[in-house]
């Protein structure tokens, strides 16, 4: 996460930015901890950025970290942790992050993370889903890993509702379509998610009884257009619960964003129905 977003968590701790920024700065100095190292690091990849040194500091999660939040009870062994480039990977937590704290403004959401819904049903988000090739005709089974998983608890006039969200983050890495479904593409996400959350296979995953979205969130408005035709293509009807929307700021000149409120309070697009805001129930 970046300065900006860990101050806006924090913010009722500090209210200055700036005293915020040099508390991160000394948990990344400082080495002389119990668990005997810095608790912060600032990843390389991130000076390899658009303008690097005029943009927000990123900071993770150092061994000595891990080991102290172990201590303290606040580690989970179902936290997520998805392989891949750096900059994918800052993209999921950005869009997660950008979404809770989102919820942290309306009194009437609630966020649910993704280590709570895997922890509460002993799993993890790995899944093997069967599905047909609509080329050969034959049944595929191939490991299905979403970016991220996470629910919202909707509050309204005292009644609770719960709705639960996927994340696939795009940036326009991956082909429409492959010869060999054993490649990700935007066909094989669209074919394995119409059995797994169309056919209900995540309610027996994840032990779930309230509805499920996938949030596709991709860098630019023509690859969002060529994934809402594919999806168009597979459910002509509509497609109720696969949902698009563009992140241009993790584009081809790619700096690191400010919270992006807009993917909980914006429309989600869908394909052949009208949109949809995630932050109502």
């Amino acid at each position: 996460m970046s300065s900006t977003y860990l101050h806006a968590f924090s913010k009722n701790l500090r209210r200055s930015e700036k005293r915020a920024r040099d508390r991160l700065t000394d948990l990344f100095h400082e080495t002389n901890t119990p668990n005997k190292g810095a608790y912060l690091d600032r990843p390389w990849q991130q000076f390899q950025t658009f303008d690097a040194r005029y943009q927000d500091l990123v900071a993770d999660l150092t061994p000595a970290a891990e080991q102290a939040l172990k201590d303290a009870g606040l580690w989970s062994v179902h936290g997520h942790s998805h392989a891949g480039p750096w900059i994918h990977k800052h993209m999921v937590a950005c869009i997660t992050a950008s979404i809770e704290l989102a919820t942290l403004e309306d009194p009437n959401l609630t966020f649910i993370s993704g280590s709570a819904i895997l922890e509460r049903a002993e799993t993890s988000l790995r899944y093997t889903v069967p599905f047909k090739n609509p080329k050969t005709g034959k049944a595929e089974k191939v490991d299905l890993i979403p970016d991220a998983l996470f629910g919202l608890e909707y509050n309204s006039n005292g009644q609770k509702s719960y709705r639960f969200f996927l994340v696939e983050a795009d940036r326009a890495s991956e082909p429409s379509r492959t010869t060999k479904f054993n490649r990700k593409s935007h066909l094989r996400n669209i074919l394995q998610y119409r059995e797994y959350v169309g056919g209900g296979l995540y309610k027996d995953h994840l032990k779930l009884t309230a509805g499920l979205l996938v949030l596709n969130v991709t860098i630019s408005e023509q690859t969002m257009r060529k994934m809402i035709d594919l999806t168009s293509e597979v459910s002509p009807r509509g497609n109720t619960y696969m949902l698009f929307q563009v992140a241009g700021e993790f584009g081809r000149f790619f700096k690191p964003p400010k919270p992006m409120l807009g993917l909980a309070t914006d429309q989600w697009r869908r394909a052949e129905l009208e949109g949809i805001d995630i932050a109502t129930a």
